[in-house]
């Protein structure tokens, strides 16, 4: 059997500034928005949203927290470790335009490793991506 990672869920404060940050400033594109259940009084409609950059076929759903647990998991998935890694085929097109769009580049100046160019951004909660382009 073939296997692959076909998605993973990012724990979201909300799902409107989710989407507005990664598909208006990474340039991810809107794969699903579908309503599950409803909004009731005091809570919002529960929905599959579905992220992803590319043509990658890993994809990002967006899991808005609904509980004090999930909450204190925004923006810190993996305890303050790089979370996720985004591959590009053109480093310099990526970060120029990315820093445009005002994302933050932390840990200093891109750099070159042997494995490829890279450098560090956070998104919108402060979980830490790679912007990688591999070396050749």
């Amino acid at each position: 059997m073939t296997q692959h990672i076909a998605q993973m869920a990012l724990v979201v404060k909300e799902y409107d500034e989710a989407i507005d940050s990664y598909v208006g400033k990474l340039g991810f594109s809107l794969i699903e928005d579908t309503v599950l259940e409803p909004g009731a009084e005091h809570h919002a409609a529960k929905r599959w949203v579905v992220v992803s950059p590319g043509e990658s076929q890993c994809r990002l759903l967006l899991a808005q927290a609904d509980s004090p647990e999930e909450e204190s998991r925004i923006g810190n998935q993996t305890g303050g470790r790089v979370f996720l890694f985004l591959y590009t085929d053109d480093f310099w097109r990526d970060y120029d335009a990315y820093q445009r769009k005002g994302v933050e580049f932390v840990r200093g100046e891109p750099r070159e490793e042997v494995y490829g160019t890279v450098a560090v951004f956070r998104d919108l909660y402060g979980n830490l991506w790679d912007l990688i382009q591999p070396a050749r």
